[in-house]
């Protein structure tokens, strides 16, 4: 039986329930729809950002989980600490401490994904109705994990000319930015424009969060400086304190099933999104870190990430290359020189990518249309198209499916 992409309709027993929260009626159920897509027979799934899942190191992770339960049981299937088990976070400040970034374990917290990460966030940073400035469009995830507590956005508008990034963090709760290969648009923020970020964050005191799923992700060129490094610069040698909470995740480097991810901030931060944790999943799998921090200390990360960087460079190429054939009549769009996406956006400002998405289906295509990274819902002139999880056949058939879908919808016009 084919799994259906629609959502549930209440039968009459249910609608005499008491309502569900009112914050879900301002969601969207577009993630949903596109993780399901990938069990629909014959749909080419170009919208979620997901990973190559020829490249998961299936031997390895499974020796090093029968490693994690023989040789550290009670880890490994006991109850561990909130913060994360010690010697992983010993290991990622390693990792990430530099001469000028002093870290040490109370800077770090494990977390159950990056996604859990951006959830308490929301819980310890957030009162309802508060004010988050950003990089729109925005990543989709943020957006729902946020959601509950009905905030509002401004837009950091990091392109635009005389851009004044004191002006934009006042009377935020805190700035959010994915400042390589930003989902969805695949951007990179220069450096000058990182530099300004950390030195208004330092000015304002506001909290500056660095998503960093995507930046081990790089096709070309030479990697910039984390925010959290340019603001260790500040720290004086000392153990850092400063103002960014960096973000990052073992999803796109090994396997997204491990859920594992980690938040490297000032030990207040830390300590309060560890009280936030206590009230969400009390403690991320002991299996899971005891993998991870085994994976690091190997050096599988290492190993894994040429083949990873070279097959998702071709792929990127493949798709860009279906996009100039098939699509350059009716959208425009950047080479990405990291992560897993291109943004495509529509040359005629009346082409409704909702409906697009739409037709894409009924095409058999599934692509992700802007309005879904915009808080308001307004953008509908983009698409997020993803080029890691399918090789170059399937995404050029994808894109020729896409092309006949616009088609299609340019007749009903």
């Amino acid at each position: 039986m084919t799994p259906s992409l629609q959502p549930h309709e209440p039968s009459p027993a249910q609608a005499s329930r008491p309502a569900f929260a009112r914050w879900l009626g301002a969601g969207n159920d577009v993630t949903r729809r596109f993780l399901a897509a990938g069990r629909i027979p014959g749909l080419i799934n170009i919208a979620g950002g997901l990973p190559a899942p020829e490249l998961y190191p299936a031997a390895e992770v499974a020796e090093l989980a029968r490693r994690a339960i023989a040789e550290h049981p009670p880890d490994a299937l006991g109850y561990g600490p909130i913060e994360g088990l010690p010697e992983l976070r010993d290991a990622l400040a390693a990792r990430f401490a530099t001469p000028d970034l002093q870290l040490g374990r109370e800077n770090v917290l494990v977390t159950t994904s990056g996604m859990q990460a951006l959830d308490l966030l929301g819980k310890a940073l957030l009162e309802e109705g508060g004010l988050i400035a950003g990089q729109f469009p925005t990543y989709l995830g943020a957006l729902d994990a946020w959601r509950p507590r009905l905030p509002t956005y401004r837009s950091l508008l990091l392109e635009g000319p005389g851009f004044d990034a004191v002006a934009a963090m006042a009377g935020a709760q805190f700035v959010y930015t994915v400042p390589n290969f930003s989902n969805p648009t695949g951007r990179l923020v220069s450096l000058p424009l990182r530099e300004a970020l950390v030195e208004a964050a330092h000015r304002t005191g506001v909290w500056l969060v660095e998503d960093d799923p995507y930046g081990a992700l790089h096709y070309e060129g030479t990697p910039l400086p984390h925010l959290l490094h340019l603001s260790g610069r500040r720290g004086g040698g000392r153990l850092y304190d400063g103002p960014v909470v960096y973000l990052g995740t073992l999803s796109k480097a090994v396997a997204p099933g491990l859920r594992i991810g980690w938040v490297i901030a000032a030990p207040g931060m830390i300590d309060a999104l560890t009280m936030a944790k206590q009230g969400s999943d009390m403690c991320t799998s002991g299996v899971t870190q005891r993998i991870a921090l085994a994976a690091l200390e190997s050096g599988l990360v290492e190993r894994l990430h040429p083949a990873i960087v070279g097959l998702y460079r071709a792929r990127r190429d493949a798709l860009c290359a279906a996009l100039t054939e098939q699509l350059a009549e009716w959208f425009e769009w950047e080479v990405p020189v990291g992560g897993m996406f291109v943004w495509a956006v529509a040359r005629d400002p009346s082409l409704d990518t909702d409906r697009l998405f739409e037709a894409g289906l009924k095409a058999g295509v599934c692509v992700t249309p802007s309005s879904v990274f915009d808080p308001a819902g307004r953008n509908r002139r983009a698409l997020r198209l993803n080029f890691t999880l399918n090789p170059p056949d399937r995404l050029a058939e994808g894109v020729r499916r896409l092309a006949v879908a616009v088609r299609a919808l340019a007749k009903e016009a």
